[in-house]
């Protein structure tokens, strides 16, 4: 599973920036663009450093910062979604697989929360 969910947040993070491409240039695009290529890739960044983690509480942490990431995350593409920016059935699979990776990260960090209680 571990290896599935990386894998994961590795092919999302792929096709975000893939999307962002898609996204005609402006000064304000690009600061949308910007960020939601940083929040995206951090997610599973995160996740991946809370793989090597060198404690359970580092483990919580990393946990908590790819959550946060992916709240930026799905922030940004509901922006983009108001926005009515890029293809807007792409933009809907990537709304949707936010969210689920969003309630992964969250199932993972309330499941570490009650075992350090």
């Amino acid at each position: 599973m571990k290896q599935d969910l990386s894998k994961r947040f590795l092919e999302f993070a792929v096709a975000v920036i893939k999307f962002l491409k898609t996204i005609p240039q402006s000064v304000e695009n690009n600061v949308i663009r910007y960020q939601l290529t940083k929040c995206s890739s951090s997610m599973g960044a995160n996740y991946e450093e809370s793989q090597a983690a060198s404690s359970k509480a580092d483990f919580y942490n990393k946990i908590k910062i790819s959550l946060k990431e992916a709240r930026e995350t799905a922030y940004w593409l509901k922006i983009l979604k108001a926005l009515r920016l890029g293809d807007q059935i792409e933009l809907d699979k990537l709304i949707t697989e936010s969210d689920e990776l969003k309630k992964i990260l969250g199932s993972i960090s309330a499941s570490q929360k009650i075992k350090s209680l």
